[in-house]
């Protein structure tokens, strides 16, 4: 009886949902200063949204959140709020998968565990009767025995975080906090540990809005490459520009994909962007994300977006197809997977031909090699059994040279 399920119908995989670019800020001192007091006011609001929506657990609702998002709007302003929230959502969502996924290997490490201590001492594995393997020794097997029950304790844990809603996130990375207790084995002091956690912690991110100017009103960036932000209320009379807003000095340049971040601006289309402080580099740098072109083969193949993304994206054609497997739940599945051209080249142009000097001489030879080969019919033989031998006829003899040169030593000529 066959163990696979029956193939379901093929779908489109859907290609890559944005790119991200990025450039240097060399901004001056005063330009640094003003935006590491925005990444820490702001910083330090989504830390507590964070911990205001972890309390909320399953119980969260529109109610809740648009009541978060008035409490943000009166400390920052309305864009910086609904970056926040979002931001917020996302990482609980994030926390969320990763405490699935932790739940599962849990659980596959206990069952993996108590699989072999339910077998003797040494026993080999048997996969056709689905039997583990037994351990080594009775060391091994007690060690074994005391990591079971730690498992189980820490899934009694999980187990009730899951049920409750409640998630454990460390602002600022959770290894980067455990290298506080090894300043001398990571290298660091901690004046230059502090640093890092600081501007890891900050906070300085904003999607975009089609139909703004520029594609984005909260961090803005021109066609000319001014970067001005928009200033919380705390901060307010920071501004140099009307309207609240602080302008850099610096301006920004995307050396990769600048011309499709321009027309993206120039069309008022929706630009995400991020600035961050980079420590061990020194400079700030700002990150920008465009979505993608929409693939014309996948609008085809499968009509609506598969990938659920926005309206008026578009994705880049790929270059060629292929089918592969997709597995799901108990069964397995045909996917036909877009591959997009490695080297970005444009839609309708292919690779120019490398030539070749022994192309040409590769089909004569195979032939002349490929001529003289025969098929060779096997059969079973019998035990003790002699092979028969049979001579080649003289048409299939691969040089006809050499076995008249042969055929005339042996008649002594």
């Amino acid at each position: 009886m066959s163990v696979l399920g029956k193939l379901g119908a093929p779908f489109v995989v859907p290609g890559p949902a944005g790119v991200a670019i990025r450039d240097r800020l060399r901004v001056s001192e005063s330009d640094a200063a003003v935006l590491a007091e925005v990444g820490m006011v702001l910083g330090s609001l989504a830390a507590a949204d964070l911990a205001e929506r972890s309390r909320k657990g399953l119980a969260h609702d529109a109610a809740s959140w648009a009541v978060r998002k008035r409490e943000l709007t009166g400390r920052s302003s309305a864009r910086w709020a609904g970056s926040i929230t979002k931001a917020t959502h996302d990482q609980w969502a994030l926390a969320r998968r990763g405490q699935a996924a932790h739940l599962a290997w849990l659980r596959g490490q206990i069952a993996s565990i108590e699989a072999r201590l339910a077998r003797p001492l040494g026993a080999k594995a048997d996969k056709r009767a689905g039997l583990a393997r037994g351990y080594a020794s009775r060391s091994e097997w007690h060690a074994k025995s005391r990591r079971l029950h730690t498992l189980k304790d820490r899934l009694a844990v999980v187990e009730a975080d899951r049920a409750a809603g409640r998630v454990r996130v460390v602002r600022g990375g959770q290894r980067l906090a455990n290298t506080r207790h090894h300043l001398e084995a990571a290298g660091l002091s901690e004046q230059a540990w502090r640093e890092r956690w600081r501007a890891e912690r900050m906070f300085m991110a904003a999607d975009g809005e089609s139909g703004k100017r520029f594609g984005n009103e909260t961090i803005r960036v021109t066609d000319t490459g001014r970067l001005s932000v928009k200033l919380p209320a705390p901060l307010a009379h920071l501004a140099n520009a009307p309207h609240g807003r602080y302008v850099l000095d610096a301006a920004v340049r995307f050396q990769h994909r600048g011309a499709e971040w321009l027309d993206r601006i120039a069309a008022n289309r929706a630009v995400a962007y991020r600035i961050h402080h980079d420590t061990r580099a020194r400079p700030l740098v700002c990150h920008c994300l465009l979505a993608a072109r929409r693939c014309p083969r996948a609008a085809a193949a499968g009509g609506a977006d598969p990938g659920g993304g926005g309206g008026g994206h578009e994705r880049r054609p790929p270059r060629r197809l292929a089918v592969g497997w997709a597995r799901q739940p108990g069964r397995r599945t045909a996917a036909l997977l877009l591959r997009p051209d490695r080297h970005r080249r444009a839609p309708g142009r292919t690779a120019p031909a490398r030539a070749d000097p022994a192309a040409a001489s590769r089909p004569a030879l195979r032939g002349r090699r490929d001529r003289h080969r025969e098929p060779r019919l096997r059969r079973r033989e019998e035990p003790g059994e002699a092979r028969p031998q049979q001579a080649l006829p003289a048409a299939a003899v691969p040089f006809p040279h050499r076995e008249a040169q042969g055929q005339a030593g042996v008649d002594g000529s």
